[in-house]
């Protein structure tokens, strides 16, 4: 009798204590939405002077992508498009050179444009300026800028004229760097692997896996568990804009919405390739389209309507593999 109601606890405990191994696995730290604020706060530091970097761009007749550090910040796929002071600390790793990268693609398929090279009016302007995080609205000093060169030659009547460097070409790219000094230093990105050395094929599938389980979690509103994933980004990010309560509510609330809007439907994890950045020490997932408002997007999105209708909401996940470890972490 002794030996039957032993064997009875012990098929009671054991997937009791499997069940909670699991779950401390899936466990990557321990912010929550409930401690968010206060323990993303009391580990930025401010100074007399907190520098943000900022950059602006003025695009004609061509699509665009911008990178910092080999990071893209934005992609533009408009025939025409500026973009007025964008921060960019988050990329911004720790004082020193940074690299502005941008790249050039024919405006095609467009309502009333279809161009199949860059035109000889194609052109790029970028400005990096630097202002004081105490006064963000006060015009900063600008530090670096960059215009697409251009050629002198004649036209078919002999007449001097001036045109984008790559007239005719399907695709341009140039870099150029800029000096920032911030007060604060990330070594994480540095100390992550260089992807570009694992098996493309098994790097893949744990990248799909991830995404996966991130998916599973929002569907599932998993919302604390979601959450202990994100602490390394936010420390980095919110640290690099020296960010108040209430910056960090706002980003806690931007978070939140999509275990809170109604309506919120998670598409399926499908059309994607996996890209590689970071000078391949970052890896995501890219929706792969003929879309513009799809095209290069973040392969983890959703679609909802709060009543303007239907609105896309793309998860990015820029994710990282630390040195001497086996599991990715979202980098930013």
């Amino acid at each position: 009798m002794k030996n039957t109601i032993l064997i009875l606890a012990l098929l009671f405990i054991l997937p009791s204590c499997k069940e909670n191994n699991n779950t401390k696995q899936m466990k990557m730290s321990d912010l929550t939405s409930k401690n968010f604020i206060e323990t993303i706060h009391k580990t930025i530091k401010h100074y007399d002077y907190e520098p943000i970097y900022y950059l602006t761009y003025e695009q004609n007749i061509c699509y665009s992508e911008i990178l910092i550090n080999d990071i893209p910040v934005n992609r533009n796929y408009k025939e025409i498009a500026y973009g007025d002071g964008n921060p960019i600390n988050d990329y911004i790793f720790k004082s020193g050179i940074q690299k502005v990268t941008f790249r050039l693609y024919p405006a095609a398929n467009g309502k009333d444009f279809d161009h199949h090279t860059l035109n000889e009016e194609t052109d790029m302007k970028i400005v990096i300026s630097e202002s004081d995080n105490i006064d963000r609205n006060k015009k900063g000093k600008q530090i670096a800028s960059y215009f697409t060169p251009t050629i002198n030659k004649l036209d078919q009547y002999g007449n001097p004229i001036t045109q984008f460097i790559a007239t005719g070409k399907t695709y341009y790219e140039a870099s150029f760097t800029f000096e920032a000094k911030v007060p604060y230093e990330f070594n994480s990105l540095f100390k992550g692997q260089d992807l570009r050395k694992w098996n493309q094929e098994k790097l893949q599938k744990k990248v799909v896996d991830f995404y996966k389980n991130q998916l599973r979690l929002l569907k599932e509103k998993k919302t604390e568990e979601y959450f202990s994933y994100l602490e390394l980004k936010e420390k980095e990010t919110c640290q690099s804009l020296f960010y108040n309560k209430k910056e960090l509510q706002d980003v806690l609330d931007s978070y939140l919405e999509s275990f809170t809007i109604p309506n919120y439907e998670f598409q399926p994890l499908e059309n994607y390739k996996l890209k590689l950045y970071g000078d391949g020490r970052i890896v995501c997932l890219e929706l792969v389209s003929s879309d513009p408002k799809m095209k290069d997007k973040s392969a983890l999105w959703a679609k909802f309507d709060e009543g303007d209708g239907m609105m896309a909401d793309f998860l990015q996940y820029y994710l990282y593999i630390p040195e001497g470890k086996d599991e990715l972490e979202i980098l930013r």
